[in-house]
């Protein structure tokens, strides 16, 4: 009920399928997607253990994205003493298994891969893909569950009382703000972040607000691989703008991550109007002075214009003292003169 289906049998999800039942006449399929990290042994016990459920439903496949990149780092994470390692169930169970993103790895790296993985499943077939382009003929439709050979693999199957017990170390966190983000500061941050933290993370997105733009922003990564972009997709008239985001990984420190992406937030109302004397920060320890010639320019605060001989334009990607501020008063009363950092 709130959203997110784990790798608990519990009663909501059951609930959820029964009043799904009564809506679904033209559907072709449900199709249920868990969170990254879920055990899906219990997720499918649920089409088993209730009474009804088996009458409305049949189990059809359970398929698994594996990183081509990452997947075999993560089948060879330790875990404490009877802790599950959720990739090596999420293959074991896998009737379909897409190995994703095979344009990060080399093509020799695959078949090594691919056989790790029939290791562990002998009998799942493997797509090799980007950006998980496969032919949906091949994932849906395909009546490939079999309890028997679950069975055979996981005796314990259908004991819905048999406990299972996650890695301490791996949580996730989440946060929303309504509001606009300054998407320079945002790559700054996650800069940062992926310096910092990027082995121990295994998976992150969000959608964004950012100030001076219509387009919704949206970002993922894995591990220190990050991608982000304005999509087609326009904020509507009277909609709420907010931003959100949710990392998952292994000993996140939740609160760098919290105070960091609310750091980002910003106001679409800038502190200087076009035409305002200001100093721009032109390198590291550098300052100029500028006149401020648009506001929100390609998702950059301001752009300005040096009093320099060439008047050259430059973006200033963020609205604060470091970046830029009020002149100096100078002796002679000139207020354009810049700073002496």
């Amino acid at each position: 009920m709130n959203g997110c289906i784990c790798c608990t049998v519990r009663g909501d999800l059951v609930v959820a399928l029964k009043k799904l039942y009564s809506k679904i006449s033209q559907f072709d399929a449900v199709i249920i997607e868990t969170t990254g990290l879920a055990d899906p042994a219990p997720v499918a016990q649920t089409f088993f253990v209730d009474d009804q459920v088996p009458e409305m439903y049949t189990l059809d496949g359970i398929i698994t994205v594996a990183d081509a990149k990452h997947i075999i780092s993560r089948l060879d994470d330790e875990k404490p003493q009877g802790v599950e390692n959720e990739a090596a169930e999420q293959v074991a169970f896998a009737d379909r298994i897409l190995l994703n993103k095979i344009d990060l790895v080399e093509e020799a790296e695959l078949a090594p891969i691919e056989e790790r993985l029939k290791a562990l499943n002998p009998t799942a077939q493997i797509f090799r893909c980007e950006k998980s382009r496969v032919d949906p003929t091949n994932l849906i439709g395909i009546n490939a569950f079999s309890l028997e050979k679950t069975l055979q693999m996981d005796p314990e199957f259908l004991n819905t009382d048999a406990e299972h017990e996650h890695d301490p170390t791996v949580s996730s966190i989440s946060t929303k703000f309504e509001g606009f983000l300054n998407v320079r500061q945002l790559d700054i941050w996650i800069d940062e972040i992926i310096r910092t933290m990027g082995a121990n993370l295994f998976r992150y997105k969000g959608v964004l607000s950012v100030a001076g733009k219509k387009n919704k922003y949206v970002f993922q990564g894995v591990g220190m691989l990050f991608s982000g972009g304005f999509v087609d997709a326009e904020w509507a008239e009277g909609e709420k703008r907010e931003c959100c985001f949710v990392f998952i990984g292994k000993n996140l420190d939740k609160t760098v991550l919290l105070e960091g992406f609310m750091d980002c937030k910003c106001s679409e109302e800038l502190r200087f109007k076009i035409g305002d004397s200001v100093v721009v920060r032109t390198g590291m320890h550098t300052y100029a002075a500028a006149h401020i010639i648009k506001l929100w320019d390609d998702a950059n605060a301001y752009r300005v214009q040096l009093q320099d001989e060439e008047k050259t334009q430059m973006f200033v990607p963020i609205d604060e003292e470091d970046f830029v501020k009020v002149p100096k008063k100078a002796d002679g009363g000139n207020a354009d003169a810049a700073w002496d950092d």
